[in-house]
């Protein structure tokens, strides 16, 4: 398959769900992307203070979850990279990996590119890529004026997508409480995660 729009979707996926899975398809098909890369970050600088699950297991259980879409892959590139995950080395990784690339991607949450100003780089991850930014029902980007009208607005296409209400915390917090977590994420995953015992349970 000739890859020449590929999106990169970073995240510490602890663990992945089907919110993850909707935003990078619905990004897929109305962006025409060829292949949508998952990232799970190692130490991502932005988690200090929380313990996050191995990055070995997380991978794991992004590999299961994208394996059934053809479109979807999933790279260790930041796991095997040594110190702190940083968003403008993952790029520039794939752009060497993919010199021919028509369009590079970064598909993130509204929510994250309000907060760009706060990335490694930001303004150099800005001007080598082009984001996505997945917005969830009640969103609205004209509420927020110190974007709008701010240069970082023509780097960035919002999306909206049905809402899906999950989360990485609601999983493990349903876990610790005893309450189901089926259908939140990929049966594969569910089964990883409870026979590894990667989070706390009743």
């Amino acid at each position: 398959m000739s890859i020449k729009r590929l999106a990169i979707m970073g995240g510490t996926f602890d663990p992945i769900h089907y919110g993850h899975l909707l935003m990078a398809e619905e990004a897929r098909q109305a962006f025409g992307i060829d292949l949508v890369v998952f990232v799970p970050n190692a130490q991502p600088p932005h988690k200090k203070g929380y313990a996050v699950t191995s990055a070995e297991h997380r991978y794991a259980m992004t590999l299961l979850a994208t394996a059934s879409n053809r479109y979807f892959a999933c790279s260790r590139v930041e796991i095997d990279r040594p110190g702190l995950s940083y968003s403008i080395d993952t790029i520039r990784h794939f752009r060497a990996e993919y010199p021919d690339l028509e369009h590079l991607y970064f598909i993130t949450g509204a929510d994250a590119i309000l907060q760009i100003m706060t990335w490694h780089d930001y303004q150099k991850v800005l001007h080598e890529c082009e984001f996505i930014a997945v917005t969830r029902p009640g969103f609205h980007v004209e509420e927020h004026p110190e974007f709008v009208g701010s240069s970082l607005a023509q780097h960035v296409s919002f999306l909206p997508i049905p809402g899906l209400d999950i989360s990485s915390t609601m999983i493990r917090n349903r876990l610790a409480t005893g309450h189901t977590i089926k259908y939140l994420t990929t049966e594969t995953v569910v089964n990883y995660l409870l026979r590894e015992k990667l989070y706390p349970t009743p």
